[in-house]
């Protein structure tokens, strides 16, 4: 019987390379996704940027204000920016911080005091996609008197839901107004429970949303609520606002067109 020859080196080399071709696929398939992701974080960053930048120009945000959106790879953690006025942020600015608010391993650049605002909220509201705070001079005297703020009209209609007043007094009596940990996080986060918006004593707002245009949308909108609540008080009342029916009709139609408002926001914000 004749033995057969070595094999041939081209046929084995074939072969592995057959052999290793689904793996290869999967690899450059994990890849893509990873490469997916990336970008999608990267937009997402960028898209915040524009936001932060835009509510500083529609004297919603001052130097103090800020805005945060979650993670679209990691639920548990959030993106906003580095400690910096709002009108001044880039996209280089963007930093990650994780479930506890922290900032991941190796950051060294200086974050917000109040962080703890947006991953205490996005820890008790799964739902809840971007996060604004600020400091709207309208808003104030709602968190300072017993006059609640209502939905005076559609565009502020999400206030349905209502708008609680935090009182950080509550919580820890001595204090400088500032959620600058988790324990007062969790409270402003109890607080706010279901609704949109939370009014803060002495402070200011925040605002949810299911991405960052609907936040910007209701941080811009909760602000015009209050000038006109403000406005009508002075006139021969008493005020019709919205009912719930109408407020939650209302905020279905308004999501729906968030587009508009959102593109016409970031050409004024965006450097010509």
């Amino acid at each position: 019987m004749v033995g057969r020859g070595p094999p041939d080196p081209r046929q084995v080399a074939d072969a592995r390379v057959r052999q290793d071709q689904p793996s290869a696929r999967m690899a450059i398939a994990q890849l893509q996704r990873v490469a997916a992701e990336s970008r999608d974080a990267a937009a997402r960053v960028h898209h915040h940027a524009q936001a932060a930048l835009l509510g500083e120009r529609e004297d919603v945000v001052d130097a103090y204000g800020h805005v945060s959106a979650r993670s679209d790879r990691r639920p548990d953690r959030f993106f906003m920016s580095r400690s910096r006025a709002p009108a001044l942020v880039a996209a280089a600015d963007m930093m990650e911080l994780d479930a506890d608010s922290e900032p991941l391993p190796g950051e060294r650049r200086k974050g917000f005091i109040e962080r703890y605002i947006h991953g205490e909220i996005y820890r008790a509201r799964p739902d809840v996609m971007a996060v604004v705070h600020s400091h709207s001079a309208a808003v104030i005297p709602f968190g300072v008197t017993r006059t609640r703020l209502r939905p005076i009209y559609h565009m502020g209609s999400f206030l349905w839901s209502g708008a609680p007043v935090f009182e950080i007094r509550a919580v820890r009596a001595e204090n400088d107004l500032l959620i600058r940990d988790r324990p007062l996080g969790q409270a402003l986060a109890g607080t706010l429970g279901g609704c949109n918006c939370v009014l803060m004593r002495g402070h200011g707002m925040t605002v949810v949303g299911d991405g960052v245009p609907e936040a910007v949308f209701r941080a811009i909108y909760t602000e015009m609520n209050a000038r006109l609540q403000l406005q009508a008080t002075q006139l021969e009342g008493p005020i019709e606002f919205l009912t719930e029916t109408e407020g939650r009709a209302a905020t279905a139609a308004n999501r729906g067109t968030l587009e508009r408002p959102w593109e016409l926001w970031k050409k004024k914000a965006l450097p010509r």
